[in-house]
């Protein structure tokens, strides 16, 4: 089975269910199958794509997510664009993913870089008015490419993680049992649609089920508190930095809206946490506004959902459960011995049919990630405290996990390096209530006596990358610890940043 099957199988059973909202309206089943067999058509051809590789630059809603169910209509692999990076990531992606299509929504086209790359230019805001001709395609096949997201390595630069549609299907039917998903929920969507967590977790999940799913252009907490307090959904997912936002904007409230806020919130039927580590207070402020004990889960882009604690019983603060169904985990040591005591501490190690089948035209990178009995090496330590998870953080420390993202220090530093003002430079993770980790970089300059600031280095890096990545601190050193072999000592750095 694929999410194809299933919601072919919906449209038969059920075709005026409404299912998607976003700004432009709402939209039943039929009006989204309707608007991507159209772009299957007259934007792809409506020809058989054998698992090639299609770019989607598209807004939250209708758009993105026609644009979507289209390649795969067509036995294309999606390569989802964050609307939001510069010129340079998209380019990066597009080049790296090898898509020779680019679906893009008609207002984007100023986003998308210049390069030999077919643009299908698509305005997809509402369901054709004209009957649309026949789409002689059959769905694609469980072993065939379906999706491919970006992650960052400590390499410095991202890798495409590819998806197969029966890795899909297995992902979304063990959280439609875990988290008791059925067609009568309505979540709110406020994610990036270019991540496992705001495609999979949210939007596949609700769309695969017939549950209805709204979506934002983004996250706005003056827009999203009256949305949990207006009864209309069942379901909220996000990450940490997002509920951090939301308690910061409801102490800001007056005690009316308070009060209208935290009582409309409690009826949700369930609250979900992800994609970066829940501070405990954060859980705990959150509780006592809402009533909600966020359900805490663990996942990686290659994994999909691994771990979670329970829809019904006791939740753990600062842990992620237990494995989901479907679901092995183990921990080993560094040299790979498998650890069986009832309290350790190891690198989790995972086997699951929602594995990602490999790191795109990276055979090496993509064999060095599993182990030679079949294990998944996720490069997380977890502590095992009798049968439940936690997580203890990443083995690299250049990996820095800031609101909901994962980002390559290695990258960030290549990218500060190229300041004319800048010798050397480290980047480093600093704990943050608010975004789990802020980014900061120790900076030498070329010059002893020539200052920098944080603020024009933001600017010259937002030219460069994505926000969440541009550092927030800074601190001028005359010189960076180094072990005997010239390596950056970051532990010492970090201590920096306290004098």
């Amino acid at each position: 089975m694929t999410f194809l099957d299933s919601f072919s199988d919906l449209l038969v059973d059920d075709p005026a269910r409404t299912i998607l909202r976003d700004a432009r309206g709402t939209f039943t089943v039929d009006d989204v199958y309707l608007t991507a067999k159209d772009i299957a058509l007259h934007h792809l051809g409506g020809e058989d794509l054998k698992g090639a590789p299609v770019a989607i630059m598209a807004q939250p809603g209708l758009p993105y997510v026609a644009s979507l169910l289209a390649v795969w209509l067509c036995g294309g692999m999606a390569v989802p664009l964050c609307i939001d990076h510069p010129a340079a990531e998209l380019e990066y992606a597009i080049t790296e993913s090898r898509a020779q299509i680019v679906i893009c929504q008609r207002k984007l086209l100023p986003r998308i870089p210049k390069m030999r790359v077919r643009v299908e230019e698509t305005e997809a805001m509402r369901p054709p008015q004209e009957t649309v001709m026949p789409l002689n395609l059959p769905y694609p096949k469980a072993g065939q490419n379906a999706l491919m997201l970006f992650t960052s390595g400590t390499t410095g630069k991202p890798k495409g993680v590819v998806h197969t549609h029966g890795a899909l299907y297995a992902q979304i039917t063990v959280l439609h049992k875990a988290w008791g998903w059925t067609s009568a929920d309505s979540i709110l969507h406020v994610l990036p649609l270019h991540h496992t967590h705001g495609i999979v977790n949210k939007l596949l999940c609700a769309l695969m089920i017939g549950a209805r799913c709204d979506m934002r252009a983004g996250f706005d907490a003056a827009d999203v508190w009256p949305g949990l307090a207006s009864g209309h959904y069942t379901l909220f997912m996000a990450v940490p930095t997002i509920y951090a936002k939301l308690i910061a904007h409801w102490e800001a409230a007056d005690e009316e809206k308070r009060q209208k806020w935290s009582l409309g919130a409690a009826r949700l039927r369930l609250m979900v946490s992800g994609s970066a580590a829940l501070p405990v207070p954060v859980l705990e402020k959150w509780k006592a506004i809402t009533s909600h004990t966020l359900l805490e889960r663990y996942g990686m882009t290659e994994t999909g959902m691994v771990l979670s604690n329970p829809l019904e019983g006791k939740r753990m603060p600062g842990c992620v459960g237990t494995p989901l169904p479907g679901n092995q985990v183990r921990l080993t040591t560094e040299n790979g011995e498998v650890l069986t005591d009832a309290n350790v501490q190891g690198e989790l190690q995972v086997k699951s049919p929602a594995l990602f089948k490999e790191y795109w035209h990276r055979p090496e990178e993509t064999n060095a990630a599993f182990t030679p009995d079949g294990w998944f090496k996720t490069g997380d330590m977890a502590e095992r405290l009798d049968g439940i998870y936690r997580i203890a953080g990443r083995i690299s420390i250049d990996i820095i996990k800031t609101g909901g993202y994962k980002v390559s220090a290695l990258e960030i530093e290549n990218a500060v390096l190229t300041y004319p003002k800048v010798a050397e430079c480290a980047v480093i993770g600093l704990p943050d209530e608010t975004w789990g980790e802020r980014v900061a970089v120790a900076v030498v300059t070329k010059n002893e006596n020539e200052d920098i600031s944080i603020d024009e280095l933001r600017e010259f890096l937002l030219n460069e990358m994505a926000v969440y990545k541009v550092p927030s601190r800074i601190k001028k050193v005359t010189n960076l610890p180094k072990n005997g072999m010239g390596k950056l000592l970051k532990n010492e750095i970090r201590n920096l940043f306290d004098s």
